[in-house]
């Protein structure tokens, strides 16, 4: 038996004897697999300890306590601050790699967060009450804020209601397909003295039900950002060789208006659950669980990342195992997908892709295709072995649910703990097995 073999061996031997019974239970057939497992030895002590009800301890803490994420503010330092006190009690060495973000304009009507125009006033709180703009037909908006829904693109209607006297504008939209929208920041042509919002959907609808009333609009203007990476690792177990470091990562970000159940506090809260079941099982490889920062705003966290790697370093990764939208429950968002930048297979799709077969989910996995669009792009560009793990629609990763980036991306509404669960044998197997490798 080769040596790699023979660790993977004794550790699914621990796992056996310190808990027989979810040993046999890794036997059985697994929720939503299409056969029986055949499970190597290495396999035991990940897929007989990863829990889906554990990790989802973690999402109601980020999702449900701290909310909306955005990236640099003081929302997904909140959340920075509980992935360093987690990890740092698994007995990781972990650090907080800061960078520098945009400046972000945001807005509250009541409890819903909403984008601000950064051509509209900021710092301020209006309260008044809201009419609805219907067909372009202007009232005296004297003292009122405007209420637009799906607006014509341009700025032309915001500077009509602001000369009829409105004191602030709200821009929603409703949209003409399945796909919800977000909120979002609206771009004028030049200043002007109101706050200018841009609602979600949900929102929009709930507004223009309510027909009448009055609101509270507060604007922020969010300067000088800093922006985090959570890096949490653990050495191999045999120290004097080195075999290089298997990664698992996600963002833990989130957009304007969104707690990010899915989008991507699953894949953080994963790769929160694979620390907790990995952290002492025998390694040839160091294992390296990255969080990134304000991927919403273009890959800024993980590009940073890269960005500082020297040479030597990105020799040693091996693989970068990349969890985003791991655990939605839209029904038609039956296939788990693989994600590589040029739809090639390498080390870490190959190695899912065979984890799959031993589990009996194969019928569950599709690609890899090509797909950019997440953190693992940048370790692509520099030739690392890399790809974005995620649950699709099945005719083509494109095919999101449609709460995707709402307020309504939320643990009730956008949570399957099946799911979660098949996300987290696959990657934990897929990155234990690649990690036992010399």
């Amino acid at each position: 038996m080769r040596r790699r073999d023979f660790l993977a061996a004794a550790a699914g031997v621990a796992a056996v004897v310190a808990n027989p019974a979810s040993a046999l239970a890794a036997t059985e057939q697994r929720p939503g697999a299409a056969g029986l497992p055949d499970l190597n030895l290495g396999d035991f002590p990940v897929v007989a300890r990863v829990r889906a009800r554990k990790a989802l301890e973690h999402l109601k803490v980020l999702s449900d306590k701290i909310g909306p994420r955005i990236g640099g503010t003081e929302s997904e330092h909140r959340a920075r601050d509980y992935l360093v006190r987690e990890l740092k009690s698994l007995r990781y060495q972990v650090s907080a790699q800061p960078f520098t973000v945009p400046d972000k304009y945001l807005a509250r009507i009541g409890q819903w967060q909403a984008g601000a125009s950064r051509f509209g006033s900021l710092g301020v709180t209006v309260k008044a009450p809201f009419v609805e703009v219907v067909d372009g037909q202007l009232p005296d908006l004297t003292g009122k804020i405007a209420f637009y829904v799906n607006a014509p693109v341009g700025s032309a209607h915001v500077h009509a209601a602001i000369e009829r006297g409105a004191v602030a504008v709200i821009l929603g939209r409703i949209s003409t397909t399945a796909n919800k929208s977000s909120a979002f920041s609206p771009t004028l042509d030049r200043n002007v003295t109101v706050p200018v919002i841009g609602l979600a959907q949900v929102h929009t609808e709930k507004l223009r039900a309510q027909g009448s009333g009055e609101l509270t609009i507060t604007t922020t203007h969010y300067p000088n950002l800093t922006s985090y990476n959570v890096i949490a690792e653990r050495p191999a177990t045999f120290p004097w060789r080195d075999n290089g470091v298997v990664m698992v990562t996600a963002h833990y970000d989130s957009v304007p208006g969104s707690p990010g159940a899915n989008d991507d506090g699953s894949g953080t809260v994963l790769c929160l659950e694979l620390a907790r079941v990995l952290r002492y099982l025998p390694t040839h490889k160091a294992l390296r669980f990255a969080l990134w920062g304000s991927e919403e705003q273009g890959l800024l966290g993980s590009r940073h990342y890269v960005s500082q790697l020297p040479p030597e370093e990105i020799a040693r990764i091996k693989g970068v195992f990349q969890n985003d939208m791991v655990a939605t429950s839209h029904d038609p968002a039956t296939a788990y997908w693989l994600l590589s930048v040029d739809g090639a297979d390498n080390a870490t799709t190959q190695e899912v892709r065979a984890a799959a077969q031993r589990l009996g989910y194969d019928p569950r996995v599709h690609g890899p295709v090509a797909r950019g669009s997440s953190d693992h792009v940048p370790f692509h560009e520099k030739g690392m072995a890399s790809a974005n793990f995620s649950w699709r629609g099945e005719g083509g990763p494109a095919q999101l649910e449609p709460i995707y980036h709402t307020p309504e991306d939320t643990i009730r509404d956008n949570i399957s703990l099946e799911r979660l669960q098949v996300s987290l044998e696959l990657i934990g197997a897929a990155a234990y097995r690649l990690a036992t490798q010399r």
